[in-house]
């Protein structure tokens, strides 16, 4: 684990519990925002039409998926609008970009022209807090919980530990949002570096 979180007492939560957990705690933001940190380069979303779609070739197809729930995304960011609170994304992007992350980037153009802001950081800007390994993917939701997502070896959601140490809460979220300051935002880095790839191919057999 990665010396953001070395020595912290989590609680190991499976996918359902967590996910009820993080509804209640999400929707109950008073402060701070939520502030989300996404390191690995390469996940596998199998409950999402549009990268089953991305996975098995069909581009256009996955485009087209994603561009269909747009409407989706505003009422979600329209609702966080109403809560008052900020929805904030670092995404780390390390080139050349992997084929899921040009397809993940394409789905966060969309969240960030609907309001979830999200600002991309090179691996060298953050390569001097890697020292014992890459920055764990986590997430802080007000001062009440910072979440840590676990992946398996196929890059799926295995399970999620849950944090309430309010000192350790308030040390992610400042670092998160002290990337964000100095990361460029993803409507720049899309233009430049993700609008003029071709279309990747099929990704996976079955």
């Amino acid at each position: 684990m990665n010396d953001l979180l070395a020595g912290a007492s989590g609680e190991r939560m499976d996918l359902d519990t967590y996910y009820g957990d993080f509804e209640k705690n999400f929707w109950g933001i008073k402060e701070l925002g939520f502030w989300k940190l996404e390191r690995q380069q390469v996940f596998r979303e199998p409950e999402y039409d549009s990268w089953v779609a991305f996975a098995q070739g069909d581009w256009a197809e996955s485009m087209r998926l994603l561009e269909a729930g747009r409407a989706d995304m505003e009422a979600y960011h329209r609702k966080v609008a109403e809560h008052r609170f900020v929805a904030a994304r670092v995404r780390v992007v390390e080139e050349p970009i992997s084929a899921y992350l040009q397809w993940e980037l394409n789905a966060l153009r969309i969240r960030d022209e609907c309001g979830g802001s999200v600002r991309i950081i090179r691996p060298s800007q953050i390569s001097r807090f890697e020292t014992s390994g890459p920055l764990p993917e986590i997430y802080t939701l007000g001062r009440r919980v910072l979440y840590e997502a676990v992946y398996d070896e196929e890059g799926v959601l295995d399970f999620v530990m849950r944090y309430l140490d309010r000192d350790l809460i308030m040390r992610c979220q400042r670092f998160i949002a002290d990337l964000y300051e100095v990361g460029e935002p993803l409507k720049h880095y899309f233009g430049r570096r993700v609008a003029p790839l071709p279309p990747p191919g099929r990704q996976y057999q079955h």
